[in-house]
């Protein structure tokens, strides 16, 4: 099974289509719990989610691997190795674990910063203690690994990747860090939702990219497929690709995505790239 599940929602109220709010404790546990009955065997999850590592450990993470992701490096931090090993010490307490699969940096620009190579050296330094075996980025977009990939060495690299969002495979770097051995994660297959939501719920402030909403719901018309099993079956019928990070609001609507990813035999899929950043990246929605 190449899907993971994401579990910001399991600490923040998270994704433009989300009506439920934050997963309650509960209900976390019945989606772990599935997750795990249908082969999801990896967790994504971040310091920065509010609760969720707390959520994780008090669920229950048994038989699954963990990615992490460190928040930005304060300014002026004068002991970047302390405060790292600090901050993994207390996620690895909160999720109730001795060691994670992953960890990535949420900013992977400051690898490139005054303090980068004492950065990546403690990360180098947690995985040779045992305490994470794979090191990596996650990033808003490939841009930010042409700096980075020249310099440092990474084993795992999570991106945006969906039907809008094509730039991972148009840019090449999907085959390069394949070629270079680099575990690859995906993530926004649904563009926080915004790929599921019917063609008249679309807000108005994404009208400017009408287009593509109208291209698209043509597509599933014609197609008689759900925006869900098309949404899903792109990223996943890339075979560099090691995990889909996929997030869902309750238990029904996991068992929905899990459904979806199964079934549909998608080829000819409708082509939506934009790489217009104030679509394609949530962070510039607010502005909008």
């Amino acid at each position: 099974m190449k899907l993971a599940l994401g579990t910001v929602q399991f600490g923040l109220p998270y994704g433009i289509a989300n009506q439920a709010g934050q997963v309650t404790r509960t209900e976390a546990k019945a989606m772990l719990q599935l997750a795990a009955a249908n082969g999801i065997d990896t967790l994504d999850t971040a310091i920065a989610y509010g609760e969720s590592e707390t959520c994780l450990g008090e669920a229950g993470t048994q038989g699954f691997k963990l990615v992490t992701k460190l928040p930005a490096v304060p300014d002026g931090c004068v002991d970047v190795s302390g405060w790292v090993k600090g901050q993994v010490n207390e996620s690895l307490a909160r999720l109730g674990v001795s060691a994670v699969y992953g960890l990535l940096l949420h900013r992977s620009e400051q690898l490139l910063g005054k303090d980068g190579k004492a950065l990546y050296q403690v990360l180098q330094g947690l995985k040779e203690a045992g305490l994470v075996q794979k090191i990596g980025v996650s990033v808003y977009g490939p841009s930010e690994l042409d700096s980075l990939i020249p310099q440092y060495r990474f084993d795992l690299v999570q991106a945006p990747f969906n039907l809008i969002d094509r730039r991972l495979a148009t840019s090449g770097w999907l085959q390069r860090l394949k070629q270079g051995d680099v575990e690859i994660h995906t993530r926004s297959a649904f563009l926080q939702g915004l790929l599921l939501m019917p063609r008249a719920l679309v807000p108005p402030k994404f009208m400017p990219w009408a287009g593509i909403w109208d291209r698209w719901h043509k597509w599933l018309a014609q197609h008689s497929v759900t925006a869900v099993q098309a949404s899903l079956a792109y990223p996943l019928s890339f075979p560099e690709i090691d995990r889909v990070v996929i997030g869902a609001d309750n238990k029904e609507h996991l068992s929905q995505i899990i459904d979806a990813s199964l079934g549909y035999p998608v080829k000819d899929f409708p082509d939506l790239h934009c790489e217009d950043e104030k679509l394609i990246n949530p962070a510039y929605w607010s502005r909008l």
